[in-house]
This record gives structure tokens, C-alpha cells and sequence, in this order.
């Protein structure tokens, strides 16, 4: 079981932005910008294009009602969108408020933020669904 995994079953906790019965939203812990989101399915698949079309779909449709809120609740100038999946073995999408295409440097240095500021983050996020 992943750790996102654990994460939907709350076993983990994490900084929730939204979910529905198919998919999940939580603050990356490690992020690139403030607002840094990870959207994932609940079922636990590792490559994001073994997603039948139906899921792969969803999991997009619900990706832009985050990155909306996201954008609404970070001044941002875009939300930039990656697929990479190679850290965590669960098929994932980051969400990243930019100001330039830099922002979205994975090998930039990532934020340290305290739980206050990612709760006050997550809280500012999910008034905009």
C-alpha cells in the first residue's frame, strides 16, 4: 500500500483540499510554492496511464476544480500542472501556483512551511471549491 494510500484510508494525516469518491486532493508536504497540491486517484494505481480512460478523465476534471480554487486562493498568474510519478509508486498530479515556468523546477529549493501556515493554506484553498 503506498503512502498516498494510507493517506486516503487516514492512517496518515495530511492537509486535505478535497475529495470525492473517487479521487483526492492534499497539500504536498514538500512544497514547490505555497499552494503546492498532489490530485491522485483512490485506487491505487502506479502509472498514471494504466488509468482506464474513465478514470484518467476524472481525475482531470477534478484537477481543474482544484487548480480553480487554487488559483483563486494563491495570486498566482497560472497553476502549472506535472506528472511525474516516479517518488511515490501512485499515480499523482502536482498542482503548482507559478509566477514564471521556473516555479515549476522540481530541483528547486522546496518550501519549509509550519503546520499553521499549511493549514491556513489548505483552509484559503478549499473556501474557493
Amino acid at each position: 500500500m503506498s503512502i498516498f494510500s494510507r493517506i486516503v484510508a487516514g492512517e496518515i494525516p495530511c492537509y486535505k483540499i478535497a475529495e470525492d469518491e473517487n479521487y483526492f486532493a492534499f497539500l504536498d508536504i514538500n512544497p514547490l510554492q505555497k499552494g503546492h497540491t498532489l490530485v491522485i486517484p483512490k485506487h491505487e494505481v502506479d502509472y498514471i496511464f494504466d488509468l482506464s480512460d474513465e478514470e484518467i478523465a476524472g481525475l482531470q476534471v477534478f484537477a481543474k476544480k482544484v487548480a480553480i480554487a487554487i488559483r483563486k486562493a494563491i495570486p498566482c498568474v497560472k497553476v502549472g500542472q506535472c506528472v511525474l510519478g516516479l517518488e511515490v509508486p501512485h499515480a499523482h498530479i502536482h498542482l503548482v501556483p507559478m509566477q514564471s515556468e521556473a516555479d515549476m523546477r522540481f530541483t528547486n529549493p522546496h518550501l519549509t512551511l509550519t503546520p499553521e501556515e499549511f493549514n491556513e493554506i489548505a483552509a484559503s484553498i478549499r473556501a474557493q471549491l
